[in-house]
């Protein structure tokens, strides 16, 4: 059974300027997989997979080199993330994925090659961060999520798995593989069809135009405050 452990961290001013960079590479990339998929959408009926964004990362980091600062992981999670969301949202779990903002809470996952160790957290690229961890945990540390609050504060989610079976909600219920399709939106393993959400594609205009506005009011403020200057 998995359970999860929030604890407070202390990056020193270099792990800071670090973590900042990745906030943003995650950031640019969740908002640049999500236009690509809204548009692949529009033009062919069918959005990207979690490997159809993971596959486009070896380009966009040769056309944009920054991209490759973080640890590669960082940003095969967002896939990951991005590619639930679109899941959750068809099974009617959630609302359809926004673009991220800068000015929010910043956020990124770690799925592996993490250590916790006396002194705090020991991540990828960034080495040991000061942590509060006061105890021991039962389980296997499987992902950690490091984020920034508005405040400036930092803290990590540790995800841990002590193998135990998870309780079962329903004897009759049973895993099922998705496929996005043409014909239909949704496909299931055990062969039912879903049609596309009637909603869907005014989402997708709204997710558009809400990225569209939020950039057009930032280029507004860019040009007010050099105005002042």
């Amino acid at each position: 059974m998995k359970h999860a452990v929030k604890v407070r961290i202390y990056p020193t001013p270099e792990q800071v300027e670090s973590l900042s960079k990745a906030f943003g590479c995650a950031r640019w990339f969740w908002n640049n997989s999500l236009a690509e998929t809204n548009q692949l959408y529009k033009e062919t009926g069918k959005g990207l997979s979690r490997q159809g964004m993971n596959d486009r990362l070896l380009a966009l980091k040769k056309e944009f080199e920054w991209l490759a600062e973080p640890y590669s992981q960082v940003l095969q999670s967002v896939s990951l993330n991005l590619s639930r969301a679109f899941i959750n949202f068809f099974e009617g779990r959630a609302k359809f994925p926004n673009f991220k903002s800068k000015h929010g809470k910043q956020s990124i996952q770690y799925p592996q090659n993490v250590k916790i160790t006396d002194e705090g957290l020991k991540l990828p690229k960034l080495g040991i961060i000061p942590a509060k961890i006061h105890r021991t945990f039962d389980g296997k540390l499987k992902t950690v999520t490091v984020s920034l609050t508005p405040s400036g504060k930092y803290f990590a989610s540790l995800l841990f798995d002590d193998e135990q079976p998870e309780v079962e909600k329903s004897i009759d219920g049973k895993a099922v593989g998705i496929d996005l399709g043409l014909t239909h939106f949704v496909i299931t393993s055990d062969g039912s069809k879903f049609d596309n959400p009637r909603t869907l594609k005014s989402i997708l205009a709204t997710s558009n135009a809400s990225n569209g506005s939020y950039r057009a009011n930032r280029k507004a403020q860019i040009v007010v405050k050099k105005r002042v200057v």
